[in-house]
């Protein structure tokens, strides 16, 4: 079914093994083939509770391994697809300008990697369609985590002035080109600039070889249906929803995190001083934020959603997970690392980011 790549490495071993150092997972790349012989590209590792990640608008799973591969030591399989046109997924038809037909195709990779049960999470484009995943499967979803992400009013609203004035998404385009040159710490950490540089000159390489592989993400962008009503549909069914945002995100408002917060009862988590991509600046802070969220809704609804689905131990086995999280035999077990005795060790530090959380009361909202 698959066909393995090169494993995708988490933080390079750069320095000698001393007290402190961690061990960090590899990812394992693949490409496979749905049903309909659509190419999807995944990067997994871990195993336990499903994390679906999807990435954003011109990125692709793997420049978030670093962030992943500490995820994974929270009792999670992270699952990377990347979106149609995207990484190694191979895009949608020239008529394939809807931002639902790159949900659907996230949905049916899911869905033949034989996960059930799962927690979404996705950063800017990405949000949009794990909002619309969430909101079709809410039965399913264990958990939503937006990061940066173009959902709530605000950013409707904006789609709507893009529409009337399309140039102003190019304004948009050029705050993600300056924020996404001033990822690389440079100066200020050298040895994460190279890692960095390391995992984004693949996806570089291939926009340049393809540029015109953007232009179906781009239309569907504009083409949008407001996300009220898939957050709507998320907030109805009691799905917990943390949305995490850079407080000095320019292209997409840090507004954008306070509507979806406000209109899905979830958690507001605001990044100080984050730009739109600080989880690539920092790969410290992304985990850490995620492990206080553990400890609150998000990690109440995980154990109750594993509950419902007929787990009674207080304390679910790893065979207890996989039995109500996904079909027996799934493809996904076998898209593990090959050989799971490799480590990368990177040394542990402590977030660079500072945050804050809070829940923004509910507020009748048209």
């Amino acid at each position: 079914m698959s066909q393995v790549l090169d494993p995708i490495e988490g933080p390079l071993l750069d320095e000698p093994v001393l007290r402190g150092d961690v061990e960090v997972p590899h990812l394992a790349r693949h490409e496979f083939q749905l049903d309909d012989g659509h190419t999807v590209g995944v990067a997994v590792a871990g195993e336990g509770v499903p994390l679906v990640v999807v990435h954003g608008f011109s990125a692709e799973g793997f420049l978030y391994a670093q962030s992943l591969s500490r995820l994974v030591r929270m009792g999670f399989r992270v699952v990377a697809i990347d979106t149609a046109g995207h990484g190694a997924t191979q895009g949608l038809p020239l008529t394939g300008h809807n931002i639902n037909d790159y949900a659907d195709l996230l949905g049916r990779a899911i869905d033949e990697l034989g996960i059930e049960r799962f927690v979404l999470a996705g950063h800017s484009m990405g949000g949009q369609l794990i909002a619309r995943l969430g909101s079709r499967w809410p039965e399913r979803t264990l958990g939503v985590v937006f990061i940066d992400a173009i959902v709530g009013d605000t950013w409707d609203r904006m789609v709507y002035l893009f529409r009337v004035n399309p140039p102003l998404l190019a304004a948009i385009g050029l705050l993600l080109l300056v924020d996404s040159v001033s990822i690389a710490p440079t100066f200020s950490d050298p040895r994460q600039a190279m890692k960095l540089m390391r995992l984004v000159l693949p996806t570089l390489r291939g926009h340049a070889t393809h540029p015109w592989r953007l232009l179906g993400p781009m239309m569907s962008i504009l083409r949008t249906r407001s996300s009220r009503y898939a957050l709507d549909e998320l907030h109805r069914h009691s799905v917990p929803v943390v949305a995490i945002h850079g407080s000095y995100d320019l292209a997409v408002p840090h507004r954008t995190s306070v509507d979806t917060a406000r209109r899905t009862e979830g958690t507001l988590v605001t990044v100080q001083r984050g730009g739109h991509s600080w989880l690539l600046k920092d790969p410290e802070s992304l985990p850490a934020i995620m492990s206080e969220m553990l400890a609150g809704p998000l990690g109440e609804g995980i154990r109750d959603g594993i509950r419902a689905a007929g787990v009674r131990r207080r304390s679910p086995t790893l065979a207890d997970v996989e039995r109500v999280c996904y079909r027996e035999g799934a493809a996904v077990f076998d898209l593990a690392p090959r050989d799971r005795s490799r480590r990368v060790l990177g040394r542990h530090r402590s977030p660079k980011y500072r945050w804050s959380v809070e829940r923004p009361r509910l507020e009748k909202l048209s």
